[in-house]
């Protein structure tokens, strides 16, 4: 059963065919090949993936975004951040970061900061006089910054996976490393601007400007205020602080922007509707792959190989971040997390690592990999909107994954960047 279960996952992906297919399929030809189960554990194990409350949150966060997309409200966070740091060296790809960081308290996704405003940051690089692949690769890779800060898609499934850890404290372990990773990013922008000569985007303004253009924000701002507010509060859970999310979205748009009517909020809501679908049907069907692998025993075998390798706790995270990165490259974020997190995270109870610490390192590592090809989801969709080589796109974005690898090994080799946010609010082991 388990060399058809491989045989079948391997093959799937080398004709490329899509991950939701390819897991269950390679589950269903396992069933039919093992002859000892029933084919009825085939839908029962697709209901039971999705049959979640808290994995209600990732329809609401996504249309929540889509709606704040479609209320308009990109332009105001990039004159907000233009306002702030345009005047620096490289000043358009500066702006570029900050603005994936404020929208990155919206979507919770990369793909949706890369079709958003990654988009129309990449066109106002290019139209600054930055080499196109360059803009299309820092947009890229500041798309991935929106997973990391709360919310996010990917630690609700996470959190849904490994009981040891909560939405809320992976909401706030991701706060220190999604800023070191804005911070890393803008280094490396000002580093390769020196080099290329991409001079500053706009002169220094003064604290007037910059106050005006944070008010016009503060509507796209205050939404990861109530988004955290409301759940280390107690006033509302994570999943219905993604319904809250999309209310308030609605009243931004409706009141405030007054960008939305009936025909756009279809449109949103057909859009949210197809992929909140694709995310679900790739969550089912990864939970009857990861049920096999349980079956199975290979997180047993998996995590019995890694730990004969050595007993110290740092060159375990190492190991581990080192299989889940190759695995990456192949497999994308939200499969990866349902059939790896069972696989690994005993070894974090097992050593002593923290699980936030744990957690985080495979959250980030995860999402590096959404700019590493063959299987970058991001370098896909940017390559697709600006029409670019794929093979020129995927060299272009390397100083730059290299640069999130080095925030990576940070939050490897410091536990503190993922565990003193949330242990201020009591998220401890």
């Amino acid at each position: 059963m388990a060399v058809a279960l491989f045989a079948v996952f391997v093959v799937g992906l080398a004709i490329g065919l899509p991950i939701a297919f390819v897991m269950g399929g390679s589950g269903l030809v396992a069933l039919v090949v093992g002859g000892n189960l029933s084919l009825l554990s085939v839908p029962q194990r697709l209901f039971d993936g999705i049959n979640s409350f808290p994995l209600m949150a990732v329809p609401f966060f996504i249309l929540a975004a889509d709606l704040m997309t479609a209320s308009g409200i990109t332009t105001a966070l990039l004159r907000f951040s233009q306002s702030l740091v345009g005047h620096i060296r490289g000043g358009m790809g500066h702006v570029n970061v900050v603005t994936s960081v404020m929208f990155a308290g919206i979507s919770g996704s990369a793909l949706a900061d890369a079709a958003g405003p990654g988009a129309i940051e990449m066109r106002m690089m290019e139209k600054s006089g930055y080499d196109r692949y360059y803009a299309a690769a820092l947009s890229a890779a500041t798309a991935t910054i929106g997973p990391i800060i709360p919310p996010s898609i990917i630690m609700v499934i996470y959190a849904l996976t490994d009981s040891r850890v909560t939405v809320a404290g992976l909401f706030l372990a991701g706060v220190l490393p999604g800023l070191l990773l804005c911070a890393a990013l803008m280094a490396a922008n000002h580093w390769i601007s020196v080099r290329r000569g991409y001079g500053a985007a706009s002169a220094r303004e003064g604290w007037g400007e910059r106050a005006r253009a944070m008010v016009r924000a503060v509507p796209v701002l205050a939404m990861p205020a109530i988004i955290i507010g409301g759940i280390l509060s107690g006033l509302f859970t994570p999943t219905e602080a993604s319904a809250v999310a999309v209310f308030y979205a609605l009243l931004v748009g409706l009141f405030v922007t007054r960008t939305l009517n009936g025909p756009v909020i279809a449109k949103v809501l057909l859009q949210s509707g197809l992929v909140s679908s694709a995310a679900l049907l790739i969550v089912s069907m990864a939970s009857l792959f990861a049920w096999l692998l349980t079956l199975l025993q290979i997180p047993q075998t998996i995590a019995g190989g890694i730990a004969s390798l050595t007993t110290d706790p740092l060159a375990i995270l190492l190991i581990v971040a080192v299989f889940v990165l190759a695995c990456g490259l192949f497999i994308d974020t939200l499969p990866a997390v349902i059939i790896l997190v069972p696989v690994l995270s005993p070894l974090s109870q097992q050593f002593g690592i923290d699980p936030l610490h744990f957690a985080m390192a495979i959250v980030l590592n995860l999402t590096v990999g959404m700019i590493t090809p063959p299987v970058g989801a991001v370098l896909f969709v940017m390559s697709s909107v600006g029409r670019l080589r794929f093979d020129r796109l995927s060299r272009a974005v390397l100083p730059l994954l290299a640069a999130e690898l080095l925030v990576l090994l940070m939050v490897i080799l410091f536990p503190a960047l993922s565990t003193t946010v949330p242990g201020w609010f009591g998220y401890t082991r």
